[in-house]
């Protein structure tokens, strides 16, 4: 059965890699945007020539009144959320020495509060349904640290606690919250770094390659199956064995 899926921060190299794997799925696929209109409608157009048809929302989702109202006009439009994929993220990395309070402030709000913001919306719903998918994005970062990233990294480690604590609370009513923790992924903003840098960070990692958003969102499309009903409360790496617990 057709499901109705939100994407959050949807249009980056990850996201847009897991709203495709959700729309091979069949779902109804939504993101939300905070880049400018016109990038977001050139995305838009871009996927459309590849076979896709997405819903796009422009808000900031460190603010709670904002994804409020999106996912109002969201019910309004397509209807309840069944898959909520907490994904956006941003960083302003820098020593502890010379981080700024905005700059602390920025990382945690966009990467950690927005979780709150944005599940304490679409619950309900799922809970009336008995039904519902939460996955929330963390990183590699959050589980071994990573010098310069103190925001970051208190962030991420705490995607995880809100995800077992929701999911203690829900896995009666067939919600399941998870997390998924990727490593170093081919994106445009790795790829992007200089080459000597990358090749610095490839031979940290085991299998001696970055991984390939593809897989990051296929592991996306199975949490969010009937077939892994039985996993909640759970982290998984996928790091090509950069960090392991």
């Amino acid at each position: 059965m057709t499901k109705v899926a939100l994407v959050t921060g949807g249009m980056g190299g990850l996201g847009t890699a897991m709203c495709k794997a959700l729309a091979k799925s069949g779902h109804t696929v939504i993101t939300t945007y905070l880049s400018n209109d016109e990038k977001a409608k050139s995305w838009l157009k871009q996927t459309i020539k590849e076979g896709f048809t997405f819903h796009a929302y422009k808000c900031d989702v460190s603010k709670i009144d904002e994804c409020e109202k999106v996912v109002l006009k969201i019910k309004q439009d397509l209807g309840n959320i069944d898959i909520l994929i907490n994904n956006a993220g941003i960083t302003r990395d820098g020593s502890l020495k010379k981080m700024t309070k905005d700059a602390w402030d920025c990382v945690l709000r966009t990467n950690l509060d927005s979780l709150f913001n944005m599940t304490k919306q679409v619950l309900d719903g799922m809970l009336e349904k008995s039904w519902g998918r939460i996955i929330n994005i963390s990183s590699i970062n959050g589980q071994k640290g990573q010098f310069g990233q103190s925001n970051y990294c208190a962030a991420k480690a705490g995607v995880h606690g809100f995800s077992m604590a929701v999911a203690q609370e829900t896995a009666k009513k067939g919600i399941t919250v998870n997390t998924i923790a990727p490593g170093y992924i081919a994106t445009e903003m790795v790829m992007s770094v200089p080459i000597d840098v990358r090749n610095k960070i490839i031979e940290a990692i085991p299998v001696g390659r970055l991984g390939k958003p593809e897989e990051i969102a296929e592991l996306v499309n199975y949490l969010v199956s009937d077939n892994a009903a039985f996993i909640t409360g759970s982290e998984i790496a996928i790091n090509g064995g950069q960090h392991m617990m």
